[in-house]
């Protein structure tokens, strides 16, 4: 009987742990910071995919999209269902503003998914492509050839995406070339970003963004679905402030494989690189 009953309680000792210590990871998840695996080459060569990162929540204060969303039996159950006192527009608490050419990891305005994305507008700005080049309030930007950003043809990550080419169609194992220049926003901020020719996306109307939205857009610009494309055909739109996440500021850990456990494929040169 005692060894029953110091086996019933062993057991509950552990459930105790369990539930304490996803309580802890929760709340720590939910307050400070969110790990993030990099799943396209939307913001190449800033991220790669494979990239692994962790978002600083405590940035730009916290709104409902601070809560994580959990999968319940495949099921999403909303962010706003968990921290529903905060839902509504634009509601934050302890918020900041978040600058041009911050790298912002945030909730899609309508299926809910994280997105990353380089912000563009604030706002009441007006942005507009022309030609591939980025205009902002009329002006466009300094952008400055870099050189080429050459990567491996094949298929990238547990996605198993393939890389577009600026050479072309390329084979297996070939390089493929994108040309890579370095764009000055207003303020000062640089960064790189890629281009692989002639794009629908290069050319584009005026967008004015709204009162408490943002413009995002990705750095490896004909390979990016953001702010330039609208909702309804499975774009970003302006994203409001309190789809705001938090603010991606270094890069942790790199996998080029389908899995962090292929150590072989590890970009040991990327672990704890700050992101510009």
């Amino acid at each position: 009987m005692a060894s029953e009953t110091q086996k019933g309680s062993s057991i509950w000792e552990t459930v105790k742990t369990v539930f304490w210590a996803l309580v802890i990871a929760g709340i720590f998840r939910t307050l400070f910071f969110q790990p993030f695996w990099i799943p396209s080459g939307s913001m190449k060569d800033t991220l790669l995919i494979g990239d692994f990162l962790f978002v600083n929540k405590m940035a730009y204060g916290y709104s409902y999209a601070s809560c994580p969303s959990i999968r319940l039996g495949g099921l999403n159950v909303d962010a706003s269902d968990i921290c529903g006192w905060l839902d509504g527009d634009n509601t934050r608490i302890l918020g900041s503003t978040p600058e041009r050419g911050d790298i912002i990891v945030f909730r899609h305005p309508v299926d809910g998914t994280d997105f990353i994305k380089r912000l563009i507008g604030l706002p009441g700005d007006r942005i507009q492509m022309r030609g591939g080049v980025l205009q902002i309030n009329g002006a466009a930007v300094e952008m400055v050839p870099a050189g080429d950003f050459v990567e491996e043809f094949a298929p990238q990550g547990p996605m198993r995406i393939r890389p577009r080419c600026a050479n072309g169609a390329v084979g297996l194992g070939a390089d493929c070339i994108k040309q890579r220049y370095t764009e000055t926003l207003p303020g000062g901020r640089s960064h790189a970003i890629l281009d692989i020719g002639p794009q629908r996306a290069d050319n584009t109307g005026v967008f004015t963004v709204p009162e408490g939205h943002y413009f995002f857009m990705g750095d490896n610009r004909d390979n990016s679905t953001d702010s330039r494309f609208p909702q309804a055909v499975g774009g970003v739109g302006f994203v409001p402030y309190e789809n705001l996440i938090g603010r991606a500021n270094r890069v942790i850990f790199s996998s080029a494989g389908r899995s962090m456990l292929a150590f072989w494929t590890w970009r040991g040169d990327r672990f704890f690189e700050g992101l510009e």
